[in-house]
């Protein structure tokens, strides 16, 4: 059976401090970009609404950018900041999983 490994990509202001940027926050982004609603994006991924605000909130203040513009009734939508974060993001993953499946054969296998 062939190995398979996994990294996780978490983006965060300093090394010792807790990760703003990661999967989460990722699926959360690309749920309001779909749903237009941080609520139904969290409810999708079986988070609590508090959870997803508190997680956002956290990204944007140590990324120091708005992810999100909070439109009430009209619902949420990704910021061009929003965007790109969550774009470079599915880039830098992406480079990572094909790097682990590369390297690791070469190196454990």
């Amino acid at each position: 059976m062939p190995l398979t490994g996994k990294a996780r990509l978490v983006v965060r202001e300093n090394a010792d401090g807790p990760g703003a940027f990661g999967l989460g926050c990722a699926l959360l982004l690309e749920g309001i970009d779909e749903d237009h609603s941080l609520n139904r994006a969290a409810k999708r991924l079986g988070m609590a609404y508090s959870k997803a605000w508190r997680l956002l909130n956290e990204a944007e203040d140590q990324l120091g950018v708005k992810l999100i513009d909070r439109n009430g009734a009209r619902g949420s939508a990704l910021t061009d900041a929003g965007r790109r974060a969550l774009d470079g993001y599915r880039t830098l993953q992406g480079e990572i999983d094909g790097l682990v499946a590369r390297r690791l054969p070469e190196l454990l296998g």
